[in-house]
């Protein structure tokens, strides 16, 4: 299927054609995987048999970033597909009223769109299987077909790291395709969305970045990369695909899409810098093999910024008068994007030089820094070493927050400080918080990630709500024309969100708050497990930032929400959850066994420690300090639900005096036929 353009939209040119893109995805995915497989196959395999590394045969070291270079294009494919009809395209909005966007179907061009998105995830799933066996072929320095039987495979999904990551990121694109096969609503885009950026998250999360030193530093920088490369490619894909389609308001598409591209560029600078800095020393960015990959994909990253200047002074302007123009860059464009995703993916499998510290000791090969005192308030408030993660994430929403009050006042509108200021307080003390000792233990002693847990979940979740972002949005931002959203409709259907009605639907939410608290705790394996590795460590974090935030959304949030409870029933809610901390910290300061115990005794922690009274120290903080945010917030609702009662009564009082208290008058006659035993026939004639 295909949209026709109409002739009055001035954004195509009358004798264009519709054309289909998929050549160019299957061409920019060649050119990832051979730019790969062909450094790899030519360049790397001395390397390898240098340290001693079997050779696993061609049809691996060639095969294994090939195939990896396919999933990178075809990731970043989904996430711009899911990106062009959540956020480029208009869809089909009943009566054009941007108010019932929540209702809105997809356009053709968004069938289209949503289609490529889901044989795209299909895809990354397909090859994320065949991944495992050609990662479990290249560590044991065994030939592909030697690993393709029972034991070998069963041999990798238990030992090897990267095949299970492979398996997951099949898991992940499954569900994404099999949603996206069965969704013909714009509502489920923004979710495809999410869900379709979560493919490239267990990929992120291992290879050199996720070992040694500053490990911490590598991983992260290299999950902002491989995010922000992924949007910069999908979303410049979805854009060839909807003009080659002839589609509508592709100015609209262009512009908001060049906001994304200018932001990537940046990011991807940025954290590229920051990973290779980690890795390698800048003398030896022109001596060694991986030094020379690096300087190559930087000298590939700065042509992609130049293709960014050409689109903004030439393809742009020009771009109503001159669509093919445009179209004719973006394609050479995606090209060189696609070899330099081929030319990262080498990066995985090329030995870095040396590291500058040989001699690292248990701590920094674990944690990826070194602490050498116990926690104290004075070390805690000191040290500082910022957080690329959070921290970064903290400045990020203070500043969108920031610019979001800018566009107010250009509205002429004012907005409350203490709003301001709770927001302030949670994002930038969220980042303080992981950037000095007081996230640096976190990882730790129990107690310090005690600490971090309440503070996460209820202390910064809780301060950034007060800040009613949502409503901030919906007065900042302007509501867009008839059948055009904005940010402004954007954020008015999510206030509609059925999905967001579910997960605060008072007793849903409360078990999530809970759940996530016990399933922790209780768990001595997944508590283990989850501190044992760096992505452990970051999906508690962020698990305990939105769990926490959705809670107090819909117990005491200002913003707006699909449904809300009355404040009686948050008010009992919230005071039936309250003994849950109680009762935990309770079970933690009786516990006798350690938990984490190999995980903690593989730090070799410089200084004495007694581990079964730092978990009795962490279940008093759940005991004690759980308290305190969930106290504070029973006395705003209680004090909301005495505001709630005066009104009403002075409603009534209001009522009273205009209609002379009528229903008072029909209550006592009622009261008083029923005296005289006319009960029935008061009812009948009812």
């Amino acid at each position: 299927m295909t949209s026709q353009q109409s002739p009055a939209n001035p954004a195509v040119a009358p004798k264009s054609t519709v054309r289909s893109s998929w050549p160019i995805y299957v061409g920019a995915a060649l050119i990832a995987g051979v730019v790969g497989g062909f450094i790899s196959l030519f360049f790397l395999a001395d390397s390898l048999a240098a340290l001693g590394i079997p050779d696993p045969g061609r049809l691996t070291t060639f095969g294994l970033p090939f195939f990896r270079g396919i999933a990178w294009i075809l990731i970043a494919l989904s996430i711009g597909s899911f990106l062009t009809t959540a956020f480029f395209l208009n869809p089909d909005i009943p009566d054009k009223d941007n108010s019932r966007l929540h209702e809105a179907r997809l356009t053709v061009d968004g069938f289209i769109a949503k289609r490529t998105g889901a044989f795209a995830a299909f895809s990354v799933a397909l090859i994320a299987l065949l991944e495992a066996p050609l990662v479990m072929s290249d560590v044991s320095g065994t030939p592909l077909v030697q690993v393709l039987n029972l034991q070998m495979m069963s041999m990798a999904l238990e030992q090897v790291a990267t095949a299970q990551v492979w398996i997951i990121t099949a898991v992940i694109a499954v569900a994404v395709g099999i949603l996206a096969l069965f969704s013909s609503k714009w509502a489920m885009q923004p979710v495809l969305l999410v869900l379709s950026v979560l493919m490239i998250v267990p990929l992120g999360m291992e290879g050199h970045s996720a070992s040694g030193g500053d490990h911490d530093y590598g991983t992260n920088s290299f999950l902002w990369h491989l995010l922000f490369m992924a949007l910069w490619i999908g979303g410049i894909l979805g854009l060839i695909a909807h003009g080659r389609r002839l589609g509508p308001d592709m100015t609209m598409a262009v512009r908001r899409y060049s906001t994304i591209a200018l932001v990537a560029a940046g990011a991807m600078t940025i954290s590229g810098l920051v990973n290779a800095a980690i890795r390698i020393e800048f003398s030896d960015w022109f001596t060694t093999r991986y030094g020379l990959i690096i300087v190559t994909k930087t000298a590939l990253t700065l042509l992609l910024v130049f293709f960014g200047f050409v689109h903004r002074q030439l393809t742009i302007p020009q771009l109503k008068k001159k669509p093919q123009l445009f179209l004719r860059v973006s394609i050479v464009e995606v090209a060189v994007m696609a070899a330099t995703a081929g030319v990262a993916i080498t990066m995985g499998r090329t030995p870095p030089p040396p590291p500058r510290d040989p001699n690292l000791n248990s701590m920094q090969i674990v944690m990826g820094y070194q602490l050498t005192e116990a926690p104290s308030v004075g070390n805690m408030l000191t040290q500082f070493r910022f957080d690329i993660l959070f921290g970064t994430i903290g400045l990020i929403l203070a500043a969108l927050y920031a610019y979001a009050l800018w566009k107010l006042r250009q509205r002429g509108l004012s907005w409350s400080a203490g709003r301001t200021t709770w927001w302030m307080l949670g994002s930038l003390g969220l980042t303080v918080y992981m950037s000095t000792g007081l996230g640096m233990y976190i990882p730790a002693t129990y107690s310090m990630h005690m600490l971090g847990h309440m503070a996460l979940s209820m202390v910064f979740p809780l301060l950034m709500c007060l800040g009613a972002p949502l409503t901030l949005i919906l007065e900042a931002f302007e509501p867009g024309r008839p059948g055009k959203p904005t940010i402004h409709d954007w954020a008015v259907a999510l206030t509609h969100s059925k999905i967001l009605a579910f997960i605060t639907h008072p007793i849903v939410n409360v078990l999530q708050f809970l759940f996530f608290f016990y399933v922790l705790y209780m768990s001595f394996d997944l508590y283990q497990t989850a501190n044992s590795e760096h992505a452990g460590h970051v999906i508690m974090n962020f698990t305990f930032l939105i769990s926490g935030y959705m809670y107090f959304w819909e117990v005491v949030g200002p913003d707006p929400l699909p449904k809300r409870a009355p404040t009686i029933v948050r008010l009992g809610i919230l005071f039936a959850s309250m003994p849950v901390h109680l009762f935990m910290g309770v079970y933690l300061m009786q516990l006798t066994e350690i938990m984490g115990l190999q995980y903690y005794l593989s730090l070799e922690i410089p200084w004495d420690h007694d581990f079964l009274q730092d978990q009795k120290v962490g279940g008093g903080i759940a005991w004690g300090f759980g308290q305190f945010p969930l106290a504070i917030v029973f006395a705003k609702l209680a004090i909301d639900w005495l505001r709630e009662d005066r009104s009403e009564s002075k409603f009534y009082d209001a009522k009273a005096d205009v209609d002379g208290d009528a229903d008072m008058e029909e209550y006592n006659r009622m009261l008083a036929e029923l005296n005289r035993g006319g009960n029935q026939g008061h009812f009948r004639q009812q």
